[in-house]
């Protein structure tokens, strides 16, 4: 894999048209969507301003793209979407979120597809899948983060249904969702969690403004169940699979988080090298310094080791060998650099670095969170020792 900032995907024609499609889609259309609306990264998003973009993206074929063909897709690999991902990471777009339906879309659901009965198919997941509905994942609780069997969240059978209760927060598109995928607790057992299909309009099913993050962006939501009547055609695989159902999509998921930081840390660090070679001090541009010139290239080092292990263990994957330590691994190292990455943006951009409404600081805020989203770096590296203590 060669160094590049703007990738060219040569050995690969079809990703290579596919990613230039995607390039002109992301710097063009989806450019002026914004700017004719005036969308910027203080914009407090509404569902009005993501639809088109969901529309749009489907018409040119991009919202859930990964899917099989029987649900509208192109079931491309897990290489190619990744290689889409970092593209709009290293965007700057607003709405970058909503092209391939990571906002609400298919890939908000992930595998969960796989899970969901024909009746679950139509009603819910075709209709995600064309951009017509879009859903949120209910797993985290207050308490319940990263001991996720600590979720106070509980189904209780009803006759022909059962009754949620419990506060979810971390609702990923929550703003934005016609119903939840929610993880609960099977009543009177301590391990045994089920999956629902809840509309966010059931009664007895509130939906709240969540914590805003770091980041600033308001996509948010909680979502508050009490006494929630859920039919038995909505329980989402068996009694019992909530929690396969809900980690299950954790190994890929993790991985897929990668191209996307890369892609934030490839667009800090094309915006640094500009900087160092417009900006003056004492008469010469700030790469002819050396200090600056080592920080530039250490950035890159990094970069491109990130990216060079996260792509092995994508093509693993692809190969069918599911890369459970490479991912951990991955996940780890990705987020770890990306940070460094970004702590140097900002410090080589100085004062501009740390002002508001400067593209850096922002990135600098949201690669922060990854350091924690989808496991923290403490996790993976649990997860590592555990896998190498099982190596023979």
């Amino acid at each position: 894999m060669t160094f590049s900032l703007r990738p060219s995907y040569d050995e690969d024609p079809d990703l290579a048209a596919l990613v230039a499609d995607l390039r002109g889609y992301l710097d063009g259309e989806l450019a002026d969507h914004e700017r004719r609306n005036g969308i910027g990264r203080d914009t407090r998003l509404t569902r009005a301003m993501l639809e088109p973009v969901w529309q749009r993206s489907r018409e040119l074929g991009f919202y859930g793209i990964h899917l099989p063909e029987e649900l509208g897709g192109r079931a491309i690999t897990h290489t190619a979407l990744a290689a889409l991902k970092e593209e709009i990471g290293a965007s700057g777009r607003v709405l970058g979120h909503s092209v391939l339906g990571e906002m609400g879309g298919p890939l908000r659901a992930g595998d969960v597809f796989r899970h969901a009965t024909e009746h679950q198919l139509h009603k819910y997941f075709l209709p995600v899948a064309r951009g017509e509905r879009a859903c949120c994942f209910s797993l985290t609780e207050a308490d319940a983060g990263s001991d996720v069997l600590a979720m106070r969240t509980v189904a209780v059978p009803d006759g022909d249904g059962y009754r949620l209760t419990g506060h979810k927060v971390f609702s990923s598109a929550g703003p934005f969702a016609d119903f939840a995928i929610v993880i609960a607790r099977m009543d009177g057992t301590e391990r045994s969690f089920s999956a629902f299909l809840v509309d966010l309009d059931s009664p007895g099913c509130r939906v709240t403004d969540g914590a805003t993050p770091m980041s600033g962006d308001h996509i948010e939501s909680d979502v508050i169940l009490d006494d929630c009547r859920v039919p038995a055609a909505n329980l989402l695989g068996r009694e019992g699979d909530g929690m396969r159902i809900g980690l299950g999509r954790v190994t890929v998921n993790r991985l897929l988080h990668c191209p996307t930081l890369l892609g934030m840390a490839r667009r800090a660090l094309d915006l640094t090298l500009e900087r160092a070679r417009t900006r003056m001090v004492h008469g010469a541009p700030l790469m002819r310094l050396q200090a600056i010139q080592h920080k530039l290239a250490d950035m890159a080092t990094e970069f491109y080791a990130a990216r060079s292990m996260t792509y092995a263990a994508l093509a693993d994957l692809d190969r069918g060998t599911p890369p459970r330590l490479e991912a951990f691994m991955c996940k780890l190292f990705v987020a770890e650099t990306a940070f460094r990455i970004l702590d140097e943006a900002v410090q080589i951009h100085g004062k501009e670095g740390l002002t508001q409404g400067n593209e850096v600081e922002y990135l600098f805020r949201r690669v922060r969170m990854f350091r924690v989203l989808t496991g923290t770096s403490e996790i993976q590296r649990n997860g590592i020792a555990k896998d190498l203590a099982a190596l023979p």
